[in-house]
């Protein structure tokens, strides 16, 4: 379509188009010339990076975190779902997956040799897990689940209630919670971490990422953290995979993660107007939607004439110009529904509200 001359408006890919912190460029660029910025750096991150994370963790979620034993550095957060699996699983043992979910879950799980088992998340339970039904299954296989709060694709956040509820299930089956948090800091009140759970340490570990919170996507800078047997056994199977991240990135990180509140305060106040364009677009489809959502993406159900989420997206890609995102790609409950991403202007919204009808 693009080559026949379309203008084709991609609202389908969550690529943040914001500028990482001001101080964060100042800082790659300076140290960049150093002498000792192009060499080989520690698998564990340098000390730097790691005290920035620490602290952050501590300001952000008021988790306390030993930067010497319980924090890796990652090459964003996407290398840790592939270390956490070959470290944590043997072929044949199952994962808890939620359905929807970001799909690099179930293709990791496949690609070790283990089984994924998906688990539903509904829109009347809140698209919440529902621990009491998981309990009446079989889980003598399980060895790991994958939970993402603020919730991608369906925008919900979480409750210290739900995290203490993964913990006391990941504890009684022996399953490791794995807790992937890359969306907290977006058109969210209240920053959560699994980690805040007392004793939490002991059978969940956390994913992060700089990727959408400070808009370093390229930048490919995540981390991981839980307690030392755990980042160990993580680090054994990173060090075999690459040999440390480029030091410059490594500082300029660190200072990203010092920025101040107002920062944070100044992005959001940038994604809330355009989530409100984007209601409006989806109020002119005819899609249903809930208004309280956080992250990047707004998820809504498509008008009920529409048989599945692929078909209404053809729709409107052949007659707007538009690519939406279809649910159906993040598992069957996704269907009847489809993502549409914040990381385009209040210009391009603009642009897809007066295309729409």
């Amino acid at each position: 379509m693009k080559q026949a001359g379309r203008e084709i408006i991609n609202l389908g890919i969550g690529n943040p188009d914001l500028m990482p912190p001001a101080e964060a460029l100042k800082n790659f660029q300076m140290e960049m010339d150093k002498g000792d910025a192009h060499g080989y750096q520690p698998y564990r991150g340098i000390k730097q990076l790691r005290t920035s994370m620490a602290q952050w963790y501590k300001r952000i979620y008021g988790v306390t975190i030993d930067e010497e034993r319980e924090i890796l550095p990652l090459m964003g957060s996407k290398e840790g779902i592939t270390h956490i699996s070959l470290a944590f699983l043997n072929p044949g043992d199952e994962v808890l997956i939620p359905d929807p979910a970001y799909p690099a879950y179930g293709s990791v799980t496949k690609m070790v040799g283990a089984v994924p088992r998906y688990f539903p998340l509904k829109p009347e339970s809140g698209w919440l897990p529902e621990f009491r039904e998981l309990r009446k299954s079989d889980l003598s296989r399980v060895r790991l689940m994958w939970l993402n709060y603020p919730n991608m694709p369906t925008g919900v956040s979480a409750s210290e209630g739900l995290f203490a509820d993964a913990v006391k299930f990941g504890r009684e089956n022996d399953i490791l919670i794995c807790h992937d948090n890359p969306y907290s800091m977006i058109l969210n009140d209240k920053p959560l971490s699994i980690l805040s759970v007392g004793g939490a340490k002991k059978i969940a570990v956390e994913l992060n990422s700089l990727s959408k919170s400070h808009n370093m996507a390229g930048w490919r800078i995540g981390l991981v953290v839980s307690d030392e047997r755990k980042i160990r056994f993580i680090q054994t199977v990173k060090s075999n995979m690459d040999s440390g991240m480029f030091k410059p990135l490594q500082l300029a990180a660190a200072s990203a993660l010092d920025c101040s509140r107002k920062w944070y305060e100044n992005q959001n106040a940038i994604y809330q107007k355009r989530q409100n364009i984007a209601f409006q677009i989806l109020d002119k489809m005819q899609c249903k939607y809930e208004r309280q959502q956080s992250g990047l993406f707004v998820w809504a159900r498509i008008p009920p004439e529409f048989r599945d989420s692929e078909t209404y997206s053809e729709h409107v890609l052949k007659t707007c110009d538009i690519f939406l995102c279809p649910g159906h790609i993040f598992g069957r409950r996704g269907e009847k529904y489809i993502r549409l991403s914040l990381c385009n202007s209040q210009q391009i919204l603009k642009k897809v509200l007066g295309r729409v009808d």
